[in-house]
């Protein structure tokens, strides 16, 4: 059995290596490294997958939420609610921008956040939402736009885990998660659903006039070069990573299905043990499994994570500490106790191994290792 990693690049790399090498290759002898003709036949393509208008790439995941931000001409003091239970990016950017970060509680059950907390939450200072769809699910986005639509408030997707996912309405239309709100966000950090190798991260939009404002921001705030008409960032996807992404773009929905192999397979050996908690599929999104992430009960969490890396299984917690607590985002609104879910979630959940290339020996290794614990 091969070495059990929490996310194996290196196998996905070398089932598709001759493509990836030329695509690289290409870039290189070209020496377009910025913006050249890979970027936009990146950025067509993966318009043309999420059936969106606009994808506008930029340097990572927290910047394509940071322009997002600015494109839509929020102005310090206006909140931005979003969940508790999220990584740090998601709150980080609307404090860097001098909004007001809004927390809220997240559903026990999907870990996304909880559209009746959002509702209490509204005040006339209220200016957009930023649901994330966390672990590779979507939110429920279908109550969220009603929310926003009744509110008059813009919604920002954190799309950073769930890319390929896809919200089921109540009418059966399906869209893809990101391309549901006013602007989605996400990131190609390489461990994500599509990563390249090293940063990277895209915003999208069916709205023209904000996509062109995106690319002025993302451009230092130009249009025609030395002429800066807003103010801007440098924000770019560089070349080489857009060739990479666009090889593996054209893999995403079979690493989906290769990820749910995983999901299934760990549901199947989980059924039995009470004190576990499989994840649950929201039955209005399809689940592309970023994570697979367990919730435990009476357990010490910790020491499973200590027992499985004596068994050389890697497991991960995210997150050990909701963003109300953090020490950087402590703030008199908040205190303990106010986000249960959240609370009880952070001191639970413990994530196992997922990605592309995990086979049955190697999963059956796990889910025996995880097991054993309970015995």
């Amino acid at each position: 059995m091969g070495k059990i990693m929490m996310v194996d690049l290196k196998r996905q790399y070398e089932d598709i290596k001759p493509e990836i090498d030329t695509a690289i290759h290409e870039v290189i002898e070209s020496t377009a490294f910025i913006n050249g003709p890979a970027v936009n036949r990146f950025q067509k393509n993966l318009e043309s997958y999420l059936n969106v208008k606009h994808v506008i790439p930029c340097a990572n995941g927290t910047d394509a939420l940071q322009v997002s931000m600015m494109a839509l001409g929020l102005k310090p003091g206006d909140e931005v609610i979003t969940t508790s239970f999220t990584f740090i990016a998601t709150v980080e950017v609307i404090a860097l921008l001098g909004l007001i970060p809004v927390l809220v509680d997240v559903e026990p059950d999907t870990f996304n956040i909880d559209p009746k907390a959002i509702l209490r939450a509204i005040t006339p200072k209220t200016k957009a939402l930023v649901p994330v769809h966390l672990f590779g699910q979507s939110a429920n986005m279908e109550e969220i736009m009603k929310i926003a639509g009744q509110y008059n408030l813009f919604v920002i997707e954190d799309n950073c885990q769930a890319i390929g996912a896809e919200y089921i309405f109540s009418d059966g239309a399906r869209k893809k998660t990101g391309t549901i709100g006013t602007l989605g966000c996400t990131s190609f950090f390489p461990s994500k659903n599509l990563g390249c190798y090293g940063d990277g991260g895209a915003v999208f939009t069916n709205d023209d006039d904000l996509a062109q404002k995106l690319r002025q921001i993302v451009n230092h705030g130009m249009t025609v070069r030395y002429y800066h008409d807003i103010v801007g960032v440098n924000s770019r996807l560089d070349s080489i990573q857009a060739a990479i992404l666009d090889i593996k773009l054209k893999y995403l929905d079979e690493y989906a299905k290769r990820r749910n192999y995983a999901a299934d397979y760990y549901d199947k050996a989980f059924a039995n043990e009470p004190k576990i908690k499989t994840p649950v599929r929201f039955n209005k999104s399809n689940h592309v499994f970023h994570q697979y992430t367990l919730a435990i009960r009476d357990i010490d969490r910790n020491k499973l994570q200590e027992f499985l890396a004596s068994k050389d299984v890697p497991a991960m917690i995210y997150y050990p500490v909701p963003l109300h607590m953090q020490k950087a985002y402590l703030d008199p609104r908040y205190k303990e106790g106010d986000f249960p879910a959240t609370e009880m979630l952070c001191k639970s959940v413990i994530s196992l191994p997922m990605h592309t290339h995990l086979d049955e020996e190697q999963l059956a290794y796990i889910a025996s290792s995880v097991l054993e614990y309970f015995k």
